[in-house]
């Protein structure tokens, strides 16, 4: 993502989780081990040189609520679906289970911000919140960001019953881009969000084209695993 910043999506390798949640799972809100949880946290904060409380993980509840990160979390950031900071050596992230992860970082004011995205999230155009957001606190500019779109569920995979269509068409999407019918509706999240932040003027954006429903065995899915699993942690800090 350039220079004087780190950006990484977490895989299910190297961690002690067990089951479901193996073997690296940072996410505390999804019933893995607390111990095993502790650990790879450790593991995690070691391996980016900081402070395991710099790593801020917030509660996620499929909402478009935005948080400013000024200093490391001395309690759970609850109902919160973005975070954003400009202070460096703060890791923000969120945690994800086929939902799209976004990550973006203005390259000019050094701000960055991830944000969580499910169907819900994308319906009510969170990654736009976003960068509204930004622009608020920080006087970010669209054509200023670089974004990356990490791994999520793909359209081959991500089959949606008519109500969670009609609720993409209710919300303005053309659907002649973004869906695609079988024997149910697919949904094309990935691009859902990628038009998004086309059309509020980002077009530094990178697409990782990681289907998680496809590479279980290497990134967390909830639709192939259940929600009794671990999280990806897709995560961008400030040098």
């Amino acid at each position: 993502m350039g220079t004087g910043v780190l950006a990484f999506s977490t895989t299910r390798q190297g961690g002690c989780s067990t089951g479901n949640y193996a073997a690296f799972n940072i996410n505390m809100f999804c019933g893995d081990n607390p111990a095993h949880i502790a650990e790879n946290r450790q593991a995690l904060s070691q391996l980016l040189g900081i402070p395991e409380q710099h790593l801020v993980i917030p509660h996620q509840v499929h909402g478009v609520t935005i948080h400013r990160v000024d200093t490391p979390p001395t309690e759970t950031i609850e109902g919160v679906d973005a975070v954003m900071t400009n202070r460096p050596q703060l890791c923000i992230g969120v945690s994800t289970a086929d939902c799209i992860p976004i990550l973006l970082h203005d390259t000019v004011r050094q701000a960055v911000c991830a944000v969580h995205a499910g169907w819900r999230g994308t319906v009510q155009r969170i990654a736009e919140k976003a960068i509204a957001a930004m622009h608020d606190a920080y006087g970010t500019e669209a054509k200023d960001l670089h974004a990356v779109i990490g791994p999520g569920i793909s359209l081959d995979s991500f089959e949606v019953g008519d109500e969670v269509y009609e609720q993409f068409q209710s919300a303005g999407f053309d659907m002649s881009v973004i869906a695609r019918r079988e024997a149910k509706w697919h949904i094309n999240l990935p691009l859902c969000n990628q038009l998004q932040l086309e059309a509020v003027g980002v077009t530094d954006i990178y697409q990782s084209d990681i289907c998680t429903y496809k590479q279980y065995d290497k990134y967390f899915s909830a639709r192939r695993l259940g929600i009794n699993s671990g999280r990806i942690y897709t995560a961008i800090m400030l040098k």
